[in-house]
């Protein structure tokens, strides 16, 4: 569940063993060893997964199959979300950890930084995948993943209270308002800011946090700054006078507020859906606060392969073979509510129209940048919005300090 940008906790995992088909007998015991560009073949061979409890059972699944049909052992190891980061870079550089991992795709800058993911050959299936979710792990143009899921955030309304969200945010406001319900509006803020949930916001207002090329990668040129990060203040501040926005409106407050009722509408993710089941539901696309579109953040979830494992090959073949397959992927769309990465499983599962309003909202999305860079701006972004929504920091002098203390952090790295 995101309800905020994800904190790193360090903790172990409990170990998980999959029963095993051997196949083949010893290698030293064939005539002819096996051709070394199929490692999943008869004389077997062994790979280790990382996975939590969400995507546990959907691995299990497609590894089973590969044990039987590769005699492969396979070992999954199930470990807290929170701590695979962590622990992942701490072990590899050792020679532990293990063949694949679950993982986040902003994560790529630090993992490939550090030297510890390996690039993964998609072959022919990355032309299977939605563009944004390679383009998400594609660094120094090369992908190291394979994804599974797409998740982004949208306007989640409540067909009881409201028959539409409108084009624009004042509209919307305007309607929310009309509904005589507590709050028009309901978004998290919390006092220490949440950059990620108000972007499509900042977006609207041309101001991206970094500067994009042409093929959708990120440079390291700051562009939250200039005439339109100061417009972005300078609503913020406009919100927090009106009521709109608050910095003491907090992932719980927002949500349970929603649930009972006391708002048409919530920003927020398909994390939330659990907490509003029985409710009668829409997904609706952010509408623009600036004029220009609203752009959510997409976050892409999928598998890493360990640098340091000597069985590349085998995790690369599991991976596009059998993780990259419609079966699998929407067993962990299942799991999970997230859209799923291949196009295929996405369309199938499109048919429940709430997958497919988030899928909808997704096209104005961007990957969350995965450069290094991006560690600088989480500490200064989310504070200084909360101090201009409570009046505690002046909107154009507190962004044009934000921008220069992110740069100076850059600097310094």
């Amino acid at each position: 569940m995101r309800r905020s940008i994800p904190l790193v906790a360090a903790a172990l995992g409990a170990a998980l063993t999959l029963t095993a088909c051997s196949g083949g007998g010893d290698p030293a015991e064939n005539e002819e060893p096996a051709p070394q560009e199929t490692e999943a073949a008869d004389d077997g061979g062994s790979l280790t997964i990382w996975v939590d409890e969400t995507r546990q059972a959907a691995v299990e699944a497609a590894a089973a199959d590969f044990e039987e049909e590769s005699g492969t052992t396979v070992e999954l190891v199930l470990k807290n979300y929170d701590d695979i980061r962590t622990d992942f870079l701490t072990q590899v550089p050792s020679g532990e950890g293990p063949d694949i991992t679950v993982g986040a795709h902003d994560w790529l800058g630090e993992l490939t930084t550090n030297g510890v993911v390996a690039p993964i050959e998609l072959g022919d299936k990355a032309g299977e995948f939605a563009d944004v979710a390679v383009e998400a792990f594609t660094y120094d143009g090369q992908v190291y993943g394979l994804p599974y899921a797409i998740e982004n955030i949208a306007i989640i309304r409540n067909t009881a209270l409201a028959d539409s969200t409108p084009g624009t945010f004042d509209e919307m406001i305007a309607k929310g308002r009309e509904a005589g319900t507590t709050y028009p509006f309901l978004v998290q803020v919390g006092e220490t800011g949440d950059g990620y949930t108000l972007y499509p916001f900042q977006t609207s207002f041309g101001a991206p946090v970094f500067t994009q090329s042409e093929d959708g990668s990120y440079s390291s040129e700051l562009a939250l700054g200039g005439e339109g990060g100061t417009a972005f203040a300078q609503w913020l501040r406009a919100q927090g006078e009106a009521g709109v926005l608050s910095a003491s409106m907090t992932y719980d407050i927002a949500v349970e507020a929603f649930k009972n009722g006391e708002s048409p509408y919530i920003l927020g993710g398909p994390w939330m859906l659990g907490t509003f089941e029985g409710m009668d539901l829409a997904i609706d696309p952010v509408p623009s606060a600036g004029g220009q579109p609203a752009q959510p953040f997409t976050g892409v979830q999928g598998f890493f392969i360990n640098a340091q494992s000597d069985n590349q090959l085998l995790a690369n073949d599991f991976l596009t073979t059998y993780m990259a397959t419609e079966e699998a992927q929407i067993a962990l769309y299942e799991a999970g509510d997230r859209t799923p990465a291949l196009t295929a499983a996405a369309d199938t599962v499109a048919a429940d129209p709430i997958a497919a309003g988030f899928r909808a909202a997704a096209e104005n999305a961007v990957p969350m940048p995965s450069i290094p860079e991006m560690g600088a701006v989480w500490s200064f972004w989310g504070t200084t919005e909360a101090g201009i929504i409570s009046g505690a920091i002046e909107p154009a002098a507190g962004w044009e300090k934000m921008v220069a203390d992110i740069q100076a952090a850059i600097d310094a790295a």
